[in-house]
């Protein structure tokens, strides 16, 4: 198959923050020209500095800036950017944008429009895969009316979810645990819905108890050429919303063949679509260890890092590559991650005030370093949080030859980082690290909302679990050592060789 090779020597960011900032770094290492897009509330952002040119959009709000894609064409043939990149969020997962770039002439860095119109929408997803032989939670056909979800929905045994068909974030998501909640929930998830996407339609699926969230990382380029660079462990959420993401998975580190049949089936809904660039695909696992298709992000995810520091992929640079129409540095899927590799999102936001989003100029900012920490920021000392986006101030990754050393890392690390002027959720990710069933690799998706608090610490270990806990030190401690251990030998002499020397020198005059 002859596929063309595409020039890009300047590209156009459709995103701000942390996200942007990322691709111009990637941009910068290729030799490529950026050009940014911002609001009246970015004129400052760090984005906007770094990058070659920069271009007003309009007002703080979204909807009035960001998310008008003619705007973004015109910025972008205005100074003569050869490409697109949306990031995450925003445009990156509308079909009409990937679309519209198509129709000028600019090369949009994503999938195409029809694979983000099919993998967008929830239900088609679901649809689409089921007939590739992927497994799916059991749920209701889309566009069902509110009267048949409420018949068909009791089937699959309480609880249920329910979920908006567009969109993602926890938007229009419900859990229902008795019939009577199950017609307010559903009206409540359509209303926000709408509000949200501007799209009301709903689905009832399953919701399977002490489940776990892992998704896996997936590149594909126009030579036909599809893999998988290993899972990443999303379980640390609340209110459906990621906290901490790590790769590679404790339960898929203990079962490998479990990993090869998720990364099989990862790369088969990509291929189901003909998918082209990088994608992620998510899955629950239940506590029986089976898996199931939850949904595919068609676009580079906030937890891309930890996939990186493990493969030592640079995937904005690869999804830059390939649609450039050249193959993927990699064929071959990852199934054996280096070390492992820990991200914590630090958001503006109180977490001994139910996470209340928090507003303000950042005073003081002094983030950590030394070996296998990476901060993803596009804040800084003087920077002003505002309240037209999300929260987050920066992504916080550490990676350590194995999870322990990465987890002290990420200990170490969260010490060090100085952030002042407004709240933030530090404090959580210190707790969370010294949690002992963090520590075991024993949570769910639930876990967080149910089991853990900021004022109380988990009740003491068990005397087994204490055992078992002093075991893993030891040998890990002598491990440890062998690494660190230098055997050595005393010289046959007892003295170094420049006295010997001198001796012999003195007896010879």
């Amino acid at each position: 198959m002859t596929v063309e090779q595409r020039t890009i020597k300047k590209i156009l960011i459709a995103n701000r923050g942390e996200i942007a900032v990322r691709v111009i770094r990637a941009c910068r290492d290729l030799g490529i020209q950026t050009v940014a897009v911002y609001s009246d509330a970015d004129r400052t952002s760090l984005h906007v500095r770094y990058a070659d040119e920069a271009v007003y959009l309009g007002p703080p709000p979204p909807r009035e800036s960001y998310l008008i894609a003619e705007k973004i064409i015109q910025a972008a043939k205005k100074t003569g950017a050869d490409a697109i990149h949306p990031g995450y969020g925003f445009l990156s997962e509308r079909e009409f944008f990937s679309q519209m770039c198509q129709d000028e002439g600019v090369i949009f860095i994503g999938p195409g429009p029809h694979a983000i119109a099919t993998m967008g929408d929830k239900q088609t997803a679901r649809e689409t895969v089921k007939k590739a032989g992927v497994p799916v939670v059991p749920g209701t056909e889309p566009g069902m009316r509110d009267d048949e979800l409420l018949d068909i929905a009791p089937t699959f045994g309480f609880p249920v979810l329910i979920k908006a068909t567009a969109g993602g974030g926890g938007k229009g998501m419900r859990a229902v645990y008795k019939a009577e909640d199950l017609k307010e929930s559903i009206a409540s998830a359509r209303r926000e819905a709408e509000s949200a996407f501007g799209n009301g339609d709903v689905y009832v699926e399953k919701l399977l108890v002490g489940a776990r969230h892992i998704e896996f990382q997936v590149l594909a380029d126009m030579h036909g050429n599809t893999i998988h660079l290993g899972e990443r462990e999303c379980s640390i959420q609340r209110r459906h919303q990621k906290l901490v993401e790590e790769s590679p998975s404790v339960v898929l580190e203990q079962d490998p063949d479990l990993r090869r049949r998720m990364g099989e089936m990862a790369v088969k809904a990509a291929q189901s679509v003909g998918y082209v660039n990088a994608g992620t695909i998510e899955c629950l696992v239940d506590k029986d260890r089976n898996f199931y298709f939850l949904e595919m992000n068609t676009r580079l995810q906030v937890e891309h890092p930890v996939t990186e520091l493990v493969t030592g992929v640079d995937l904005v640079k690869e999804q830059i590559r390939i649609a450039r129409g050249r193959r993927m540095t990699h064929t071959e899927s990852f199934l054996t991650p280096r070390g492992h590799a820990i991200e914590c999102r630090v958001n503006a936001e109180d977490p001994y005030s139910n996470f209340m989003p928090s507003i303000g100029k950042i005073s003081t900012l002094i983030p950590p370093t030394g070996p296998g920490v990476r901060v993803d920021s596009g804040v800084y000392a003087g920077y002003e949080i505002t309240p037209y986006y999300d929260s987050m101030i920066a992504k916080l990754i550490c990676w350590g030859e194995d999870r322990s050393e990465a987890i002290l890392r990420m200990r170490r690390a969260l010490d060090e980082y100085t952030i002042m002027g407004v709240k933030h959720n530090i404090p959580f990710h210190q707790n969370l690290m010294s949690s002992f069933s963090f520590m075991a690799g024993k949570f769910d998706t639930k876990w967080v909302e149910e089991h853990f608090s900021m004022d109380i610490y988990e009740d003491a270990p068990t005397e087994q679990e204490l055992e078992t806990a002093a075991i893993a030190a030891t040998l890990y401690a002598h491990r440890q050592r062998q690494l660190a251990s230098q055997v050595v030998t005393r010289n046959e002499r007892d003295t170094s060789n420049w006295k010997w020397v001198g001796r012999y020198e003195r007896m010879h005059r």
